[in-house]
Formats: C-alpha cells, structure tokens, sequence
C-alpha cells in the first residue's frame, strides 16, 4: 500500500514564501509608511516685512528690537551680525535665509544678504503690503546708508 508523503517544515517555509512573493509582485503599487520626520526651524524667522522696517541711522537696540538678538556675532568684527534662519519640512522642503547687518560708530550702515528693502511705492502699486524685492543675480543685495540698493 502506498504510503502519504509528508511534508518537510522546509517545503512548507518555501511554498509560503513563494506564495507571499506571488501576491506581493500581483499587488498595485502601495506606499509604505515611513518614519515620520518632524518639521526643524532654526536661527531667527526673517520675513521682508522685519528689512523694510530697519533704516540706516538705527542703534543697536533698534535693530534688536526688529529683528531681534542675532544667531551670530563676531568675536573679532562687533561691528557685524549676522541673521540665518533655516528651515527643514521632512525630505520636501529645505530653505535658508541670511541677512548681515553692518554698523558705524554703533549705527546701522547698511546690510546685506537674501532680501532686499521693497519700496513703499511698490507695495501700493501692486496692492500687496508684503512685497518681496527680487534678489540681486548672486542672490545677495545691499542697501548703502542712502538707502539705495547694490548687488
């Protein structure tokens, strides 16, 4: 009398594996969840509305009281600050934004860096009250002490 075969748990293991593979690769396209990733902002938040709003002549305090105290003052030139702000949302958006602010004689002389003032004719003539200048080619702009703006 001829006798059942019975299987081995290693055919077993393989014949689930091939069978999951088989319904896996018939499947549509599915996105897998990932890791969650946070949103990272770090240094201070500059907005155009903070570089209308500095004019040259302002003392130090002034300056920190529009854009407050700076992520980066020079041991060796106190007559710099810098601004940086950057801005990570995941793996989807990343952004930065740097502004140098320069003084004389502990007044602000000018700054420079990824705005530029817009003007208030500007602002009215397009009806926006945020306007944002267009940087200069090298995406850094500076203003002079006249308020007029060079790249």
């Amino acid at each position: 009398m001829p006798t059942a075969r019975t299987s081995t748990p290693i055919t077993v293991v393989i014949a689930a594996i091939a069978a999951s593979l088989l319904v896996v690769g018939c499947m549509p396209k599915i996105k897998i969840p990932s890791v969650h990733r946070i949103t990272v902002q770090q240094g201070n938040v500059i907005t155009q509305e903070m570089i209308d709003r500095l004019k040259p002549g302002m003392t130090r305090s002034q300056v920190i009281f529009v854009m407050g105290e700076p992520v980066f003052r020079n041991t060796f030139n106190d007559k710099r600050w810098d601004y940086i702000y950057t801005i990570e949302i995941g793996d989807q958006f990343s952004d930065d934004k740097r502004v140098s602010v320069y003084f004389e004689d502990d007044l602000l002389a000018y700054f420079t860096g990824d705005f530029a003032p817009s003007s208030a004719d500007e602002a009215e003539d397009s009806g926006e009250t945020d306007a944002q200048s267009t940087p200069a080619s090298d995406d850094t702009a500076s203003t002079d002490p006249a308020g007029a703006v060079n790249s």
